[in-house]
């Protein structure tokens, strides 16, 4: 490709991501070694992590588990015999010379995660493989002007590797992407998907081609990007970056790329590994793995409800829009909490509000999240059911009710109710009265209003709230405000 084509929209992106998903196993994939992130440099190692002669792996069951796990919630195709391959490469931080991964046999084949994007349209990102392996150390390089540091904590940590198919096709579709797995490792438990802590990492191959083109372009691999936002800018400056060196008549150097997320630039690592470079061979001291039936079923049985399940339960069982869906699925303790909430309520709508709002403001204001929320949901649904049937008033649920459950969690609220006095008086003969008595009270205002002036309504609504001490229901005080100022001659 090598025409130069000025009009940019005559291009399209072609974009493959491989993101490795750190388990949250206890000890590595092939050793004993702790796995906690955050210990001081160097102290969670021993003979294996270190590769030290005569040191032999076991791999980690839970890891597989994890793994088949992930599979699963995917649609993958689980492989019930896979073995390990060692994958030879020499950096400062990888102390055997070489990495256990998966090559041949990945204990996944295929599966399919679906994106929304913000224009609503829907998308499933085809998957390729998960295949397990361990992580490398950590290379420092900003402690001295001389000296490179070797932190080897990280080494043979348990990861996943995530392959899609490169049918991605913008820097949206990748971030959406993102946002889902991160979510559905979270939803399994399996990964904190916390990217600052390295939790989960992302590298994108990009490549771009003349639209209707079959034939794929030469692609860039920009690695090890720490956020979503970071993998959106950088796969959107690399798409503008090819197309400016075609444009020029120039060729795309299939190179490993670095993006700088403070100049939101990429710039050459080194050039690109091919598959042979890595000199593969099967692993000779892990036996292969054999996942039986009997395993797969148990793994099944304990698979808790997915975040797309959860979608198409709150929009098309319970009528949610789409959007208060997402929401609500964004976090597993959120969907849970509401969850709870329905079992108590059915004015599904007015709960995703309070779930979304009232909720969600109060925790973002304490710093907790909804795992940490003491009220119990039955109580929150509660206030729910006295609001959808105009016995309280917005008003009072947050403000008084709410509140005074802030204050005590234990608290029931059918007590409260009666302790605050909140109930709304559904005498109409009573409500009648609070309001002649308004209008009585502001004849000049009744005027005003005939004359057109229909704003004073305020005046006489704060008037009878005031005389029924907010104890009558707003919607019904102001329509018989409105019918009585109507009937006046």
């Amino acid at each position: 490709m090598n025409q130069i084509i000025n009009n940019i929209e005559q291009f399209e992106a072609v974009i493959g991501l491989e993101v490795h998903v750190q388990l949250s196993t206890a000890s590595k994939a092939f050793c004993s070694d702790s796995a906690t992130f955050g210990n001081l440099p160097n102290q969670n190692i021993s003979p294996v992590s270190l590769g030290l002669p005569g040191a032999l792996p076991l791999t980690n069951e839970k890891a597989v588990k994890y793994a088949t796990k992930l599979g699963l919630a995917i649609d993958s195709k689980i492989n019930q015999y896979n073995f390990f391959d060692r994958k030879n490469y020499f950096y400062a931080d990888l102390p055997k010379g070489y990495q256990i991964t998966q090559d041949n046999e990945p204990i996944c084949i295929g599966g399919k995660l679906k994106i929304r994007l913000e224009t609503g349209e829907e998308k499933d990102i085809i998957l390729n493989r998960i295949h397990m392996e361990e992580d490398a150390g950590k290379s420092i390089h900003d402690l001295d002007a001389d000296y490179s540091y070797i932190d080897l904590n990280r080494a043979g940590v348990a990861l996943l590797e995530v392959v899609t198919e490169p049918m991605i096709s913008s820097g949206e579709e990748a971030a959406a992407y993102l946002t889902e797995l991160r979510k559905l490792v979270r939803y399994l438990d399996i990964c904190d998907g916390n990217m600052e802590e390295g939790s989960m990492r992302c590298d994108a191959n990009v490549s771009v081609r003349l639209k209707g083109e079959t034939k794929l372009g030469n692609r860039c691999e920009v690695k090890n990007l720490n956020s979503i936002k970071n993998v959106q800018r950088a796969i959107e400056h690399e798409i503008q970056r090819q197309i400016g060196l075609i444009n020029k008549g120039k060729t795309i150097d299939q190179n490993t790329l670095n993006f700088d997320a403070a100049t939101g630039k990429t710039t050459p690592l080194r050039s690109k590994e091919m598959a042979n470079d890595y000199r593969y061979f099967p692993e000779p001291d892990l036996l292969p793995m054999v996942i039986s039936d009997e395993y797969l079923e148990a793994i099944k049985a304990e698979m808790p409800a997915l975040p797309e399940q959860l979608y198409q339960q709150f929009t098309k069982e319970m009528g949610l829009p789409s959007y208060d869906a997402l929401v609500l699925t964004a976090d597993k303790a959120m969907a849970d909490y509401f969850i709870a909430i329905t079992k108590h309520s059915t004015s599904y709508k007015l709960a995703s509000n309070w779930v979304m709002g009232t909720l969600k403001s109060f925790l973002n204001e304490t710093q907790q999240g909804f795992a940490d929320l003491r009220i119990p949901a039955e109580e929150i649904a509660a206030i729910i059911n006295l609001v959808a049937h105009k016995e309280i008033n917005n008003s009072q649920a947050k403000n008084k009710l709410f509140a005074a459950l802030v204050l005590q969690p234990e608290a029931k609220v059918a007590n409260l109710v009666e302790e605050l006095n909140l109930i709304h008086k559904k005498c109409d003969n009573e409500l009648e009265g609070f309001i002649i008595t308004a209008l009585e009270k502001f004849p000049d205002k009744v005027k005003e209003y005939q004359n057109g002036k229909k704003g004073v309504i305020g005046l006489f609504m704060g008037e009878v709230m005031k005389l029924s001490h907010g104890k009558v229901d707003p919607k019904q005080a102001n329509k018989l405000i409105i019918e009585k100022l109507e009937g006046i001659k």
